[in-house]
């Protein structure tokens, strides 16, 4: 199916008020980013804006240590109206640097996720850091060989309320929440460049066959130069 407005997109997301939703933009050839991890701006503005719109829908937005440390992002909607989420990063090692903008810009509340063993607990077993703003929460969870486990993510979110959540990147990050089958949806969004070599965007384990492929309903949007993909993982296609 091709949707021509956006409102079409969107429609079956304002429906609901539970739902977990991934997020990738890439090349035609698969790459989110170069080597070095430049991808500013893979997709155009028309797709920027969809983003944030999505972004707009949602109680909270998810990204990994290494989407903040290559992008810097602000994870706001700057581009549309409406409220900005709970900006929710994933640093199991402790190792971003806390004058990162979403940890100074006071634009959005902002949950910074750490390991037991990357943030030092205080004698009431609370998770501190000296360097935490106003608008930033430390919040500790278990991460056996430093990794999250996507289940564990989403229940710290739905206690506290956050129940539309937008998993926006990385790649690995998003690819551990599809692989997790905790996805119901997944926009991926294809510019019309090739980049040759670089970080992948989805990454699972391998398959065998043809048989064992995920084959989910899908949905297009031409946005600009860039064709979007909006997969309904929860309904497969033939």
């Amino acid at each position: 199916m091709i949707l021509t407005d956006l409102d079409d997109l969107f429609a079956p997301l304002e429906r609901l008020d539970r739902f977990v939703i991934g997020q990738l933009g890439q090349s035609l050839d698969g790459r989110i980013a170069t080597v070095s991890g430049h991808s500013h701006y893979i997709n155009g503005p028309e797709d920027i804006e969809r983003l944030h719109r999505l972004r707009a829908l949602v109680d909270a937005v998810v990204v990994g240590a290494g989407t903040v440390e290559a992008d810097d992002p602000r994870l706001t909607v700057r581009h549309v109206e409406g409220p900005n989420p709970v900006r929710v990063a994933l640093d199991p090692r402790g190792r971003l640097d806390p004058a990162r903008a979403i940890f100074t810009d006071g634009a959005a509340s902002t949950l910074w996720i750490q390991s037991e063993a990357a943030n030092r607990l205080d004698s009431e077993g609370k998770a501190r850091d000296p360097h935490a703003a106003e608008h930033v929460q430390i919040v500790v969870l278990p991460a056996p060989a430093n990794t999250f486990d996507p289940a564990d993510v989403l229940a710290e979110l739905d206690a506290r309320g956050l129940r539309r959540v937008l998993i926006e990147g990385g790649g690995r990050t998003v690819s551990s929440f599809l692989e997790a089958d905790l996805l119901d949806r997944l926009h991926v969004s294809v510019a019309s460049l090739l980049i040759g070599s670089g970080r992948p965007g989805i990454t699972l384990p391998q398959i065998e066959s043809l048989e064992q492929a995920r084959r989910p309903a899908i949905r297009h949007v031409l946005l600009g130069s860039d064709l979007l993909f909006d997969l309904d993982l929860r309904s497969e296609g033939a």
